[in-house]
């Protein structure tokens, strides 16, 4: 895996140790990128089932402003700290390491209207999702707990794009909660899903 475009074009990452993460390749990350570079400069990104972070490093690359990795799997998380050191990106990043969901709400927590805003509140611009392709639980959790009416305002807005990788044999549902499918691309055996909230 390299870096594609930016910053750290053709810089090369590491992937996690094992066969239970599957790196999203090259050609599709392209692809993807190709899609939301326009997006991309400034953006606050949510790379969610992160494995090898090169998603979220892509954005980065090419001038995202703050990425949030999401991933609990030890040789994805040693993968994404070794490919950020190896990078030297120590700023405009942030991992957690327990997963998806205590992202999430962590990012949705509660505010005080007598408190000043949490700069971690403000809503994200784009978030990516590629969980195990054979885990569809994990696929409708996720979309439904960022389509709903409330739990997740603080991380969804109108203009959020909500973006999930999975394989093109098994689609994904046109609707989630308030979130939309809008388009599917199709590369080789994986599709790419794009979804906004609807009014």
């Amino acid at each position: 895996m390299r870096v594609i475009a930016g910053t750290y074009r053709s810089r090369i990452l590491v992937a996690p140790e094992g066969i239970k993460t599957r790196p999203t390749s090259d050609r599709l990350r392209e692809t993807l990128f190709n899609v939301i570079a326009s997006r991309i400069p400034g953006c606050r990104f949510l790379d969610l089932y992160a494995g090898s972070g090169a998603v979220g490093i892509e954005a980065i690359s090419r001038g995202a402003a703050h990425v949030w990795f999401a991933e609990s799997a030890a040789p994805a998380i040693a993968a994404i700290r070794a490919n950020l050191r190896a990078l030297k990106i120590t700023e405009g990043v942030t991992l957690n390491v327990r997963g998806v969901l205590p992202l999430l709400t962590s990012l949705a927590g509660p505010s005080s209207s007598n408190v000043s805003p949490d700069p971690d509140r403000t809503p994200a611009d784009l978030i990516f999702l590629d969980p195990p392709y054979e885990a569809a639980d994990e696929y409708s959790t996720t979309l439904q707990l960022l389509g709903a009416p409330s739990a997740p305002g603080a991380i969804v807005a109108n203009h959020t794009l909500v973006i999930a990788e999975h394989s093109k044999k098994v689609p994904l549902a046109p609707a989630y909660g308030a979130l939309i499918r809008t388009r599917v691309l199709e590369q080789g055996d994986a599709a790419l899903s794009f979804f906004t909230p609807g009014d």
